[in-house]
């Protein structure tokens, strides 16, 4: 039992010491293998080292072995530059956060980091790392490594203080004492920069790099000729980009050094900033070119500085005023001088600027505002300017020769002094003519009286004495036109003047218009005496001379007159053909007056003057006991124009004739046409009251009283009380009572509403109330008139109606009207204001075909005056605009250019710059801009969008800065024009959105 017990004991001995033997010879086997990894890993051998650390890590339990065996892995991983070498040491640093090779994981993983140049996460694992437990040459590396990594992330204060750590290193000292250097470099200190960069100026590997900061240094520093010297020394060893920088460090240098020839070719050679200029680098090379006189070159750079609100800008904008003014481009030079002047960095600049502003402005125009007001500005700035006396001489003038009357009227109101009073007396002769022009005659005669009063100009005392009459007449004042015209033609300057040719014409017109007729005649006379080449007044001169003596009776006179006028072959021979005609019947030649009456008929088919001529040769007949021709005489009148003015008359007439010759039947049957087609009409109740004495005569009475109980208009057993309230109504009317007058006539209308007077009563109570200034309550008498058959009153009527709905703009009512007085209107002066209107009208309610229609029937009579012509070619232009037809719209502004006058002509000249900046002749389009600028500076409207096409032009020119400022200026001076100002905003976006694709937005 005992000896079993021993056998067992053995066994389990035995047994246990086999097992162990076992283990031990396992675990020998394990650290067998991993003494192997390590000295494989010692010898580089890695990727070997890495395989067996693999399997001891799956074999041997021990923890220890197993964190040093996943430590292993992944720092063989990293030196084989494995892609998840970074996740393995990150997964042994959380699998084995007790292992003593913790520390030493973190370096590793921030070092692999910092070998992939991933110096953020480099950066993360150095914070972890304890620096205590490295070893010397284990920090200097990682004092290095991490001193990079705070460099790279632009830590400098870090980073300096790593550097410093390894400043003495063998090793690494010397790239310390580089970066060291960029630090201080970097950071303006430029003395501690090159301290450390002299440190490492024998390497080899920084010396291009060296030259580079060193020309920099020195030109920060203000060493230019250094900085020439290093950058000379650097650009053949630089990239591209350091190239440009060096080009830019040696041409700026040489510029500071003012030797602007040798700065030129390296200024050229910069490439900018990512390929943008500044506008100081623009600057630069303009002013390189300035010094050096190469103005056009100059301009070029100076013009791409944009948005410049510095002391470069002022300084390039003056300095492009001064090349501008070289290459004698006054208009860009304005432009230039203004924007500099605009600026008070320098305030000598400043003023400077100012100075050329305001001489050129008065030299060549200004858009932005009056040349006076320029002027002005300028002495109130600098009261003590040594230009003080030469700009005050300028301030006079201008108020002529920039043709802004109004607005210097305005400053010279002001200033009263007795220096200023010529230049008062000028301004307000050229206000009132301007003034005279747009049709503001009560104004104009105000302003023509100041400048009489002033006395200090003869010849302009004078012309406005000549204008004051013109305009007394247009008011039909034409005993104080008369006195005027006297007085002018008296003065001893007036002679000298361009209205003295015609003064005769004028005296003559004035007696016409005064019933002087026999002073009038004289006078036309001398006209005709004095002046044969005015074709169209010698014309008119004959016409009126032959007028003159017709009305005093002087007939034979009077026929010389007219036969002058008819051998013109002028306007109104017709007229002059008809008066010579009728004058013979006055001196007893009716065999004569037939046979010129029957001529003119042949000769002049479609005169207005026809039915008259017909009339008075029907009358004629009846005279001379032709009785036959007579009534065929006014047949041919009643064919020809039955609803004109002598269709009554002509066919009473012929009820006349027939009830002489005893053929009452005929006269009734014409009588009573009459009657039936010209209700109410004089000619009526006088047909009536003859055909009443036939049926007397016949005893027919009961057949009289029952056709006149078919006419409304008779009312016989009222007849005596209408003619007695019509009468008085009537007298009150002629002698010009009129508020009397109008209560009279609407009271005999009320009371006979078709009375025997009706037609007249109607009439004349809607002129009393015109003449009283109401003339809408004068609307019903004058519809009134016109709706019954045609009197002595319809035209004159149809023509006050135009007139009453036209002034209220209302186009709808206006036009039927129109187009019956255009139809039915026999004084060509009425038809001309039809057509006229008709034209307004058609453009206002925006029916374009037809207001040119109208235009082109103004245009075409010969009788229409000039302003009229120009409003006709204005519907014919913005019509044509309005359609898109440019070609006609070239053809009517091209035509208007030419006759117009004020607002009008500066539309034209608009138009004229719009169509050359359309067609690329820019110079040509600026051209037109600076003439109306300077010679309808008045009319803003205009001149703020020719200023617009202005600016187009000189983007078409590449002149971008005249461009881009003119539409700054536009936008800032402009704001009363929303659409002008809109249109400038658009421009100037398109323009800088061109621009910032080679300019830079900021400033140095």
């Amino acid at each position: 039992m005992q000896k079993k017990a021993v056998l067992y004991f053995l066994v389990f001995i035995l047994g246990i010491s086999q097992l162990s033997a076992q283990q031990s010879e396992i675990y020998t086997n394990n650290l067998s293998e991993f003494d192997k990894a390590i000295e494989l890993f010692k010898n580089k051998q890695y990727q070997s080292a890495q395989i067996i650390f693999e399997k001891v890590k799956q074999e041997n339990k021990n923890i220890d072995t197993q964190a040093d065996c996943a430590y292993y892995i992944a720092t063989c991983a990293i030196r084989l530059n494995q892609s998840n070498a970074d996740e393995m040491m990150e997964k042994f640093v959380s699998d084995y956060p007790t292992s003593s090779k913790q520390n030493q994981a973190y370096k590793e993983v921030a070092q692999f980091y910092f070998e992939e140049g991933k110096y953020p996460q480099a950066l993360e694992y150095f914070d972890k790392v304890d620096e205590s437990t490295l070893t010397y040459g284990e920090q200097e590396k990682f004092n290095f490594q991490k001193g990079y990594s705070y460099f790279t992330a632009k830590n400098k204060k870090e980073a300096t203080n790593y550097f410093n750590k390894v400043v003495n290193s063998k090793e690494y000292g010397s790239q310390a004492k580089y970066y060291l250097g960029f630090l201080a470099y970097e950071g303006d200190n430029y003395q501690e920069a090159n301290k450390y960069f002299d440190q490492v100026s024998g390497e080899e590997k920084y010396k291009e790099k060296l030259s580079y900061f060193k020309a920099d240094m020195h030109f920060k520093l203000g060493e230019f000729q250094k900085a020439i010297d290093a950058g000379l020394v650097a650009i053949p060893k630089s990239n591209a980009m350091e190239k440009s920088e060096l080009n830019k460090i040696i041409g700026e240098s040489y510029f500071n050094l003012k030797q602007y020839d040798k700065a030129l070719p390296y200024l050229k050679e910069y490439k900018g900033k990512k390929g943008k200029w500044s506008n100081t680098d623009y600057y630069q090379l303009g002013y390189t070119y300035y010094q050096q006189k190469d103005y056009e070159n100059a301009i070029s750079q100076f013009n791409k500085i944009i948005d410049g609100k510095d002391f470069v800008a002022q300084n390039g904008y003056y300095h492009l005023g001064e090349s501008y003014l070289k290459t004698d481009k006054k208009q860009q030079a304005l432009n230039a001088f203004k924007n500099a002047s605009e600026m008070d960095f320098d305030k000598k600049i400043q003023e400077d600027a100012n100075l050329n502003y305001a001489k050129l402005s008065y030299e060549i125009g200004n858009s932005y505002q009056s040349v006076p007001d320029v002027l002005a500005s300028f002495l109130a700035k600098y009261p003590n300017t040594p230009n003080k006396l030469e700009i005050e001489t300028l301030l006079i003038n201008s108020y002529i020769t920039s043709k802004n009357y109004k607005d210097a009227l305005v400053l010279l109101e002001k200033n009263k002094s007795a220096a200023n009073k010529e230049a008062y007396q000028k301004v307000t002769f050229y206000r009132g003519l301007e003034l005279y022009t747009d049709g503001n005659y009560n104004e104009a005669l105000s302003m023509f009286k100041k400048s009489i009063a002033e006395q200090k100009v003869a010849k302009f005392t004078a012309r406005a004495t000549f204008w004051k009459g013109e305009t007394e007449y247009i008011l039909d004042n034409f005993s104080d036109a008369l006195l005027s015209f006297k007085q002018f033609e008296n003065y001893s300057e007036a002679k000298n003047t361009p209205e003295y040719k015609n003064i005769n014409y004028n005296i003559a017109y004035a007696y016409f218009k005064k019933k002087e007729y026999d002073q009038a005649a004289d006078s036309f006379q001398k006209q005709i005496d004095l002046v044969k080449d005015d074709k169209v007044r010698l014309n008119d001169s004959y016409l009126r001379l032959g007028d003159s003596r017709f009305v005093t009776s002087k007939y034979w006179p009077a026929m010389d007159a007219y036969n002058k006028a008819i051998e013109m072959k002028g306007i109104d021979a017709d007229y002059a053909a008809f008066q010579k005609a009728l004058s013979y019947g006055f001196v007893s030649r009716n065999d004569r007056k037939i046979e010129d009456f029957n001529k003119f008929l042949q000769n002049f088919k479609t005169s207005q003057y026809r039915d008259d001529a017909l009339y008075e040769l029907g009358n004629t007949y009846v005279n001379e006991g032709k009785t036959d021709l007579a009534i065929k005489t006014y047949d041919q009148l009643l064919a020809e124009s039955k609803n004109g003015t002598y269709s009554a008359r002509s066919m009473l007439k012929q009820g006349l004739v027939y009830y002489n010759n005893q053929k009452e039947d005929l006269a009734l049957t014409k009588f009573k046409k009459v009657a039936a087609d010209y209700p109410r009409s004089p000619e009526a109740i006088e047909a009536v009251s003859t055909a009443r004495l036939i049926y007397m005569d016949k005893g027919r009475v009961d057949e009289y009283a029952s056709w006149v109980r078919t006419l409304d208009f008779i009312e016989v057993s009222d007849a005596d009380l209408d003619n007695d309230t019509y009468e008085a109504a009537e007298k009150q009317f002629l002698q010009n009572n009129t508020k009397q007058a109008i209560t009279s006539l609407s009271s005999y209308i009320a009371k006979f509403p078709n009375g025997l007077h009706a037609l007249k009563a109607n009439f004349y109570l809607a002129q009393s109330y015109f003449a009283d200034g109401l003339p809408t309550n004068a609307i019903s008498g004058y519809e009134y008139v016109i709706s019954k058959s045609r009197n002595e009153f319809t035209e004159q009527s149809l023509a006050r109606l135009c007139e009453i709905h036209l002034k209220k703009d209302d186009f709808a009512k206006a036009v039927p009207v129109l187009k019956r007085l255009e139809a039915e209107a026999e004084f060509p002066q009425n038809v001309t204001f039809a057509q006229a209107n008709l034209m307004r009208a058609y453009f206002e309610q925006k029916d374009y075909p037809n207001a040119v229609t109208y235009a082109d029937k103004v245009l075409a009579n010969p009788k229409t005056d000039d302003k009229v012509k120009s409003d006709a070619q204005i519907i014919v232009a913005r019509s044509a605009i309005k359609a898109n037809d440019e070609v006609k719209a070239r053809a009517a502004y091209a035509k208007l250019l030419t006759i117009a006058k004020g607002e009008l002509a500066a539309e034209a000249l608009y138009y004229d710059a719009y169509f050359k900046n359309k067609d690329g002749k820019f110079e040509d389009s600026n051209k037109a801009v600076q003439k109306l600028s300077k010679d309808y500076s008045g009319y803003k409207y205009f001149g703020s969008k020719g200023l617009i096409v202005m600016a187009k032009n000189f983007y078409g020119l590449k002149d971008s800065f005249n461009a881009t400022y003119i539409l700054d200026s536009v936008i800032k001076n402009f704001t009363q024009f929303p659409d002008v100002v809109e249109e400038a905003t658009q421009e100037l976006q398109k323009i800088k959105a061109e621009e910032s694709k080679t300019n830079s937005s900021i400033t140095n």
